[in-house]
């Protein structure tokens, strides 16, 4: 007789305390269905936390459960809804093992006609809960898979043309944050392949994929929030700069560029430019302060400009990560 195991929950997010009953259940049963519910706890999206358990379990069947009950309560009608949903949603499959570390494993199973399987309900083999990790994602770190702590994290960027300010900023305020940052992988690229202050078409691709390594590093240290110093699409107008084209791969990722952050700052050319050698002069900074304006237009990328000495630029930052919240639709002002 095949075995089918059913277990449900917000996983928001997914821990791995999830993951050791979903890894105990998967060494039991046949199959393991995971029914994950809609809820207001976290404004992490449903299909977001979803497809966590899908790519590190492909085997496993997720059912998003967009119109589910939401919470959990002994409070029998409670229990009754929920009771309903499940078997309306099974569709005459018979579960008969039924996972879970909490209370509601009694009456789903019951419900069910299944075993009522408990796993870890002490916390004692993994000690950590939803609530403690929403609580403080990085003091709860090592209890968060590398694949859901990335989205817990808000990535912040700034964009703009040479002599800036983009790096300062951005390493400041990781040090302000007490975070992460991602500094320019493309000028240290530039610095030791080029010749004659050029590098080929084929090495904006090494810059772009070199640049988003760096980040993916940075993200797994980062506190909160991650800054990074420039991004594909900076790389994309250099290298419309350097050849009149773009090579494919570098074309592709500056289009994703604009779900992969949360937050895009404009560093202004109004401060002193800072004439190093590597750099083309300040006539061409403000040509390329325009370009990247006109390019983030065309790409409809809301973006927040810096203007003035550091510390206003700062404290610009400093206001609007205060009322910024993930995954909402919230920005903060009008894009300039």
């Amino acid at each position: 007789m095949k075995t089918l195991g059913l277990t449900l929950g917000k996983f928001a997010p997914l821990h791995k305390g999830h993951q050791y009953m979903f890894e105990t259940a998967l060494q039991e049963v046949d199959e393991l269905i995971v029914v994950i519910y809609e809820t207001a706890v976290s404004p992490i999206p449903l299909h977001i936390r979803a497809n966590w358990i899908r790519k590190l379990y492909p085997a496993m069947r997720v059912i998003e459960a967009w119109d589910g009950p939401d919470g959990y309560s002994d409070d029998r009608e409670h229990e009754i809804r929920e009771e309903q949903y499940i078997l309306g949603l099974l569709q005459g499959e018979q579960v008969t093992h039924f996972y879970s570390s909490e209370f509601y494993g009694r009456h789903m199973s019951i419900a069910l006609g299944a075993i009522d399987r408990r796993v870890d309900e002490a916390r004692e083999r993994v000690p950590v809960s939803a609530t403690m990790v929403r609580s403080d994602p990085y003091k709860y770190r090592d209890y968060v898979s590398d694949l859901v702590y990335r989205d817990l994290i808000t990535k912040v960027v700034f964009v703009g043309a040479m002599s800036t300010g983009k790096s300062t900023i951005t390493e400041a305020l990781a040090r302000r944050y007490r975070t992460a940052f991602a500094g320019e992988y493309g000028r240290d690229y530039w610095a030791e392949h080029q010749v004659d202050r050029r590098i080929s078409l084929a090495a904006f691709d090494e810059i772009a994929l070199g640049h988003i390594e760096r980040e993916e590093r940075a993200l797994l240290d980062a506190d909160r929030y991650l800054f990074a110093d420039t991004n594909a699409i900076t790389t994309y107008m250099y290298a419309l700069d350097y050849h009149g084209c773009a090579p494919e791969l570098l074309t592709r990722l500056a289009l994703e560029n604009a779900q992969r952050y949360d937050l895009f700052f404009l560093c202004d050319d109004d401060i002193p430019y800072d004439d190093t050698w590597d750099r083309s002069g300040d006539q061409k900074r403000h040509v390329f302060h325009k370009q990247i304006i006109a390019d983030l237009k065309e790409r409809r990328i809301p973006y927040i400009t810096l203007r003035g000495p550091l510390e206003e630029r700062m404290r610009k930052v400093d206001e609007v990560l205060a009322a910024f919240k993930p995954y909402s639709n919230y920005f903060g002002e009008l894009p300039q």
